[in-house]
């Protein structure tokens, strides 16, 4: 059987690991956007436009799991 301080956890876990993505992913597309991370082989403006892809695509991804908490 499953305690109520078990859901509790799992939660604050699964909010870190979520939290730690987002912080992960939006290091690496500005960093891609500034041009401090580079992909060899392949042009800047193109890891540029990756980068802003990253961090676009990782905001709506919060702004969908607020809404969908919400709900």
């Amino acid at each position: 059987m499953k305690n109520s301080g078990d859901g509790a956890l799992s939660a604050l876990v699964n909010l870190a690991v979520w939290l730690t993505g987002v912080l992960v992913s939006l290091a690496v597309g500005f960093g891609m956007i500034n041009r401090v991370l580079t992909v060899p082989y392949v042009s800047s403006t193109v890891t540029m436009v990756a980068g802003w892809v990253v961090v676009v695509l990782t905001l709506v991804s919060v702004v969908l799991a607020i809404i969908d908490r919400a709900q």
